[in-house]
């Protein structure tokens, strides 16, 4: 009797102890993997928003999810490794920050079972990540950097009522750069505009390129081109040779006082809307049943430096200066 008693009461040691291991690995932390091109204000933030997004919706980092980060420097032929790397730690989820490594981590991670929530993509069906614009695809969805191209040339043409030529550098080998120009070219006219448009594929060419625009633009907006941000102060060094003033996707480099004016998208809001797909998916949603989100209006502002836009060749005109839109 005594025998039994003491394999009884092992038993339930046992079992306890079963119960407790599996309630521990049950309690571990979900994680998550963030694959970014690179260093960059606009795509830190777009990071920052994703997972202030994930913690308003009850994934707390350190306690319910941990994050694995990784970026190649803005080297496009480091990115299949970067994705191997993330893909062998197993993670719940995939964040791939900008169209390059969201586009390498879909044929990567096909049939994996790790879902994808891509950011900082203008255009995720012409860069062929989702069927279009109602619905994601297999195990991928995300949230679009999209600028309204009608509020920018609206805002560019106040800046600058006299301009009538607008340049558009931009990187004919990427998906996003071109989108981005085909749809200022559909806009232009009806805002009093004709595009001049250069490719700019080699951060060494900048110079000679923004240079070629002098007498044949009178205006420039650089996009968010992950060739050219990252390269802005050359482009604003040679813009301001040939007197061309920059209206930029980014206010940091107006802030910094590199170009005179912005009319950008919040990349933290652009990053919380992915968050929020994550966080969907994470509670068991399909991807595909997620359709990209696009930024709202509101989710736009102006920016404009007055000593800086100076010193490009032109003024503040009276219809901005009561438009709480200047830095110093």
């Amino acid at each position: 009797m005594l025998r039994s008693t003491s394999k009884w009461l092992s038993g339930l040691v046992v079992a306890g102890a079963f119960v407790a291991s599996v309630a521990t690995a049950s309690a571990e932390p979900i994680k998550i993997a963030i694959a970014n091109f690179g260093e960059h204000p606009q795509l830190n933030a777009s990071i920052a928003g994703f997972k202030k997004a994930l913690a308003d919706n009850g994934f707390v980092e350190g306690k319910d999810v941990v994050y694995s980060e990784s970026n190649t420097s803005f080297d496009a032929s480091l990115v299949p490794q970067m994705i191997a790397k993330l893909q062998s730690e197993h993670p719940k989820l995939i964040y791939t920050v900008t169209t390059p490594v969201s586009q390498i981590a879909k044929k990567a991670l096909a049939g994996s079972g790790i879902p994808i929530v891509f950011t900082a993509v203008t255009d995720p069906v012409a860069a062929k990540l989702v069927p279009s614009w109602d619905a994601g695809d297999v195990g991928i969805t995300g949230s679009s950097d999209l600028q309204d191209i009608s509020a920018i040339l609206t805002f560019t043409k106040k800046l600058l009522p006299n301009a009538k030529r607008i340049g558009i550098p931009y990187n004919p080998g990427e998906a996003n750069d071109v989108a981005l120009l085909d749809k200022v070219k559909a806009a232009a006219p009806a805002a009093g505009f004709e595009v001049v448009p250069v490719g700019v594929d080699n951060v060494n060419d900048i110079q000679q390129r923004i240079a070629s625009l002098a007498g044949k633009a009178d205006v420039i907006y650089t996009p968010a081109s992950n060739l050219l941000q990252p390269a802005i102060p050359a482009v604003a060094a040679a813009a301001r040779q040939a007197q061309i003033p920059i209206v930029n996707s980014d206010d940091a480099a107006v802030r910094n006082g590199v170009v005179p004016a912005s009319f950008a998208v919040n990349y933290e809001q652009v990053g919380e809307n992915a968050g929020k797909i994550a966080a969907q998916i994470l509670k068991g949603a399909d991807p595909k049943t997620i359709k990209p989100s696009v930024p709202a209006y509101k989710d736009h502002a102006p920016l404009i430096n007055k000593t800086v836009l100076k010193a490009f060749g032109a003024e503040v005109p009276a219809s901005l200066a009561d438009c709480n839109c200047f830095t110093k």
